[in-house]
């Protein structure tokens, strides 16, 4: 037979509001990867949570067939990069029906067993589960076996955040395994990211900003120099804009800070830090998704230093920049059309930075002339956007009219605010929910995508709707 027993769809986790003890709970690394069951009979079976078959892209896994024989096992296929997970390197993997030769090589993490041989042992207790996974399965060269810790959840996610990794898992000793049910039993704890920067200027305001600042310019110091990573402009009331604006006066310089940096820039003595919460760290040693908290009067610049950012290195490209010999890139092209719809003496929407990239997403509930949802993805360096008038289906099957609309910046994944009358869009916006997401598909009729966010964590899939308009897709929830 090709896999023993029938097929399980993985238990899905809560989420806890904050790192907690307990001896009655373990708790384990969340993994930065792709969730999987693999049921390993003479073949293996390799499939994710929206139900797609991956064992032709890691085959690298048949290990499995010796290593666990006769087994459904839970766990989550990474690429592992300077000591932690890099999605983005699982990411070509995902993409393409076999590995390439020179291919990054992956490792299935095992954190719990659900059959063996004939036996179902998703009704045990985990900790029974363990026992059981542990005599099952055998380590190998791509397969390894989740190692919980018991009780202290607080001591063991701040070890996890200082390693950069994206948080832990809570589980509770005597849960049993409940496929495709989202329960209490399990709970994720993320990890809130953020990091002090050194305040080394500021750009001009625009629209509703015209008399204030439109984002700081950003610094750490690397071999007591200090290098850009990133600006931020949201996170500030209109009281705050105006005190900073009284803190920058005296501190106006007319020497360059950041090297490589271009624009009109207001440059300021270094001496004011910021703490700046943030999703993660570009491959440039960019904040991504930066948002301010405050300023820290308590600590010095010389202590800003990169190395808060964990794991971060120079990229070769990024050591070409910060040298300043090669000029910052022009405003992407993919957003003439965002810009031709907007003036930003104005409005204080993003105009859009050249120098972020990843696989955020965000859902922005818009009250404009009637009440609707935007569905944003991060995509060749752009938010592809699609207005959701009936809200974004929870419910698997259930399909909504999805219209696509012009590319919006990266910055707008952060934007919360209210759109001037007379402006395209006019009307309030607020984040509905935010988080990463992993592609599984995307072509110019069909995009499939897993979100990973605060409410949402599932698959959808946008199909074009050919027999109304050239921009109506039908967005729904995958089973």
């Amino acid at each position: 037979m090709t896999a023993p027993g029938p097929g399980y769809r993985p238990m899905l986790a809560g989420t806890a509001p904050a790192p907690f003890s307990d001896d009655n709970w373990l708790f384990e690394i969340k993994w930065d990867g792709v969730r999987v069951i693999a049921t390993v009979g003479t073949t293996v079976s390799l499939r994710s949570r929206n139900d797609t078959e991956l064992a032709g892209q890691f085959p690298e896994l048949a290990e499995l067939i010796t290593l666990a024989p006769g087994t459904v096992l839970d766990g989550e296929i990474v690429v592992m990069s300077r000591g932690k997970p890099d999605m983005q390197a699982l990411l070509p993997r995902l993409q393409e029906s076999a590995p390439r030769t020179g291919a990054a090589p992956v490792t299935y993490i095992v954190f719990d067993i659900l059959r063996r041989g004939d036996e179902d042992l998703t009704a045990l207790p985990l900790v029974k589960r363990r026992k059981i996974l542990q005599s099952a399965v055998r380590e190998g060269s791509h397969v390894v076996i989740s190692a919980p810790v018991e009780g202290r959840g607080e001591d063991y996610y701040r070890a996890a955040v200082a390693q950069g990794l994206e948080g832990v898992m809570a589980k509770r000793k005597d849960s049993p395994y409940e496929p495709g049910v989202r329960s209490g039993a399990w709970l994720k704890i993320r990890a809130s990211r953020s990091c002090d920067c050194v305040i080394a200027g500021y750009t001009a305001g625009r629209g509703g900003r015209s008399l204030v600042f439109g984002a700081l310019l950003l610094g750490l110091y690397e071999k007591g120099k200090l290098v850009p990573v990133g600006r931020v402009g949201t996170g500030f009331s209109d009281r705050l804009l105006a005190e900073l604006m009284q803190k920058f006066a005296p501190l106006v310089s007319t020497v360059p800070q950041l090297p490589g940096t271009r624009g009109r820039v207001v440059w300021l003595e270094p001496v004011l830090v910021c703490e700046v919460g943030y999703m993660e760290v570009t491959r440039d040693r960019k904040l991504r998704i930066p948002r301010f908290i405050r300023l820290r009067a308590d600590k010095t610049a010389a202590a800003c230093t990169l190395d808060q950012l964990a794991g971060s290195k120079p990229h070769r490209d990024a050591a070409v920049t910060m040298a300043g010999e090669t000029p910052a890139p022009e405003a992407k092209p993919a957003l003439r059309n965002y810009h031709e719809k907007r003036d930003f003496s104005v409005t204080n929407e993003p105009e859009g930075a050249p120098d972020m990239s990843g696989n955020s997403f965000v859902i922005q509930e818009h009250h404009a002339r009637h009440v609707h949802y935007d569905l944003r993805l991060e995509r060749d360096g752009v938010l592809k956007s699609w207005a959701v008038p009936r809200g974004i289906p929870e419910t698997a099957g259930e399909k909504h009219l999805a219209v696509a609309v012009e590319d919006h910046p990266l910055e707008y994944g952060s934007f919360e605010g209210e759109i001037p009358k007379g402006e395209y869009g006019a009307g309030t916006v607020t984040i509905w929910d935010s988080g990463t997401y992993d592609t599984r598909h995307w072509d110019e009729e069909k995009i499939e995508v897993m979100l990973h966010g605060r409410r949402l964590d599932g698959a959808y899939v946008l199909v074009k709707f050919k027999r109304a308009g050239k921009n109506d897709w039908l967005l729904f929830r995958a089973v």
